[in-house]
């Protein structure tokens, strides 16, 4: 099937949901989702991004500049996730606690909102292996339109459809909550994932889009691409004093690199 033919399969679906709201981070799967969504039904189409402190400040402004271009409503709800005791402390369930709260509060909108259905942008090359928020999508039925999962679209064609659309977002790299840079267990504060933004933002700004900095107690290790481990080593200073005036005496650097869901190597 041709990348024409299958948005026209997914915008003719959403179509038929009438009026929709769109769980929007502003990353390329909900952001592809949303200008399918706005194609197919204009202004009975609405985004909403729950915005809580596991989500860096600078996601939120890339959501917001990408609604605005997409030309989809767009709103920005505050999101106490951590008001949770099993988020809190990131119980090794956490996904499926945080997802189900996520639910909840779209479903409370959508229905002040008068909307059929809550879209959701899990993709078909996220339903293996350990996934314990896709179980809470999957227990809220018919309320969840996952369209990728639905149509059987991968990253790699949620990406295609994104440069089809002329979206920025296409290449941008993933990203994903804060709370995944800590150890399971480890308690969890507003002031700790502040700590590890304001780390990952100075190392994006050396021209390094994927970067993890995981935190374990007092050490910071830092994950980039291999490629991108020279430009570390030539900024080391200004990364180190960031982070011991943060209180993270020892700072290390993973020789194996970037790697999404290094914190689940251990399970």
């Amino acid at each position: 099937m041709t990348l024409p033919n299958k948005i026209g399969i997914i915008k003719a679906a959403i179509a038929k949901k009438e009026k929709v709201l769109v769980a929007f981070s502003g990353g390329v799967d909900s952001s592809t989702l949303a200008a399918l969504a706005f194609a197919a039904l204009g202004d009975n189409a609405l985004a909403v991004t729950l915005y809580s402190p596991m989500i860096p400040q600078s996601e939120l402004e890339y959501a917001k500049r990408t609604a605005e271009v997409i030309g989809i409503k767009h709103i920005v709800l505050d999101h106490d996730i951590l008001s949770d005791e099993r988020i809190r402390i990131n119980d090794p369930q956490r996904c499926y606690y945080c997802k189900k709260q996520f639910v909840k509060k779209l479903k409370g909108v959508a229905s002040e909102e008068g909307l059929n259905v809550i879209m959701e942008g899990t993709n078909a090359s996220e339903i293996t292996g350990r996934r314990p928020g896709l179980e809470a999508l999957r227990e809220a039925g018919s309320s969840i339109f996952t369209p990728y999962v639905d149509f059987d679209v991968s990253k790699r064609e949620v990406r295609q459809m994104a440069s089809y659309l002329g979206l920025d977002v296409a290449n941008r790299p993933s990203n994903s909550c804060l709370l995944s840079r800590l150890p399971y267990g480890t308690e969890v504060t507003s002031d700790l994932l502040g700590k590890i933004e304001t780390a990952e933002d100075l190392i994006h700004s050396l021209g390094i889009s994927s970067v993890r900095v995981r935190v374990h107690d007092d050490i910071a290790r830092i994950e980039v691409q291999p490629v991108d481990i020279p430009i570390i080593i030539q900024n080391r200073m200004p990364i180190l004093s960031c982070l011991k005036e943060m209180g993270y005496p020892y700072v290390t650097l993973d020789l194996e690199g970037f790697r999404s869901g290094s914190m689940d190597e251990v399970l």
